[in-house]
């Protein structure tokens, strides 16, 4: 082999060493399973709902819903999620380990981190003079799972998630967004960076 190709393993330790650098915490390289990061304006129930209904119950993975929710109302998610899927569907509570084979769903008025396989809750704030709870958790998705990373903006008028998908990247992670609807464009609605 070449002196200046990479290993696997050398690779994804470079990969996770530039992540690290990013996020100023370590990357992890060898998660037990992938995690899905899902985040969507407060529109995004129908696409929600759509995905979720059409996964099968065993797929290894975790999938993790970050909506912007008004911090006024309970939320109703993850009721109405549950009556589309078979898996277990939850509103996240701090400190709560995530499983694979389950949804979560983040609650409202809060921003949501995934540190050792664990959800940690604050209370949401702003960056940037926005609320960017996608982003905040793509970064920490990033380093906690690497590249079984995975993340995807289904909608969102502010941009919300297109950045934490740089870090899902660059850790080797998958990442979709969302095709722009007539009724997206017609509302300003989905990242497009």
């Amino acid at each position: 082999m070449p002196s200046d190709s990479l290993a696997p393993q050398d690779a994804s330790e470079a990969i996770a060493a530039e992540v690290s650098a990013m996020l100023g915490q370590p990357v992890k390289i060898d998660a037990p399973f992938p995690v899905v990061g899902i985040a969507a304006s407060a529109g995004g129930l129908e696409a929600f709902t759509e995905l979720i209904r059409n996964l099968p119950t065993d797929t290894g993975m975790a999938f993790v819903l970050i909506q912007h929710l008004s911090p006024d109302h309970e939320s109703l998610l993850s009721e109405i999620l549950g009556r589309a899927t078979d898996m277990p569907v939850c509103q996240v509570q701090d400190r709560m380990m995530v499983e694979p084979n389950e949804v979560y769903v983040i609650p409202p008025g809060t921003q949501m981190t995934l540190v050792d396989g664990m959800f940690h809750l604050a209370p949401r704030q702003k960056s940037e003079g926005k609320y960017l709870p996608g982003d905040l958790f793509f970064e920490s998705l990033a380093a906690d799972r690497g590249n079984k990373a995975i993340a995807v903006v289904l909608s969102g008028a502010d941009g919300d998630g297109s950045q934490g998908l740089k870090f899902i990247k660059v850790a080797g992670g998958v990442t979709f967004a969302g095709l722009r609807t007539e009724t997206d464009r017609a509302f300003g609605r989905h990242p497009h960076r």
